[in-house]
């Protein structure tokens, strides 16, 4: 199984305003809504994580592709497809 490096293994009690009719459809479905609130959380801070990354690395990206655009892939005679 892949280490997933921001799940700790902890527990933490943490205050939500959420939506009562949001919260009580959920309950109504069988949703655990801790898990379902956490898996939430994970997938906005790696997507929030992955666009701050692309931002940050934004000229080196270019440049590669630039580069790639010009002088195609170093191997692309090898390539089988």
């Amino acid at each position: 199984m892949k280490h997933d490096p921001i799940v700790s293994g902890k527990r933490k009690s943490v205050n939500l305003s959420l939506d009562t009719g949001v919260v009580a459809y959920a309950r109504e479905q069988g949703l655990n809504l801790s898990q379902v609130t956490e898996v939430a959380l994970r997938k906005a801070a790696k997507a929030a994580s992955d666009e701050a990354w692309q931002e940050e690395n934004r000229d080196w990206i270019e440049a590669h592709r630039r580069w790639v655009e010009e002088n195609e892939l170093p191997l692309e005679k090898y390539r089988m497809f």
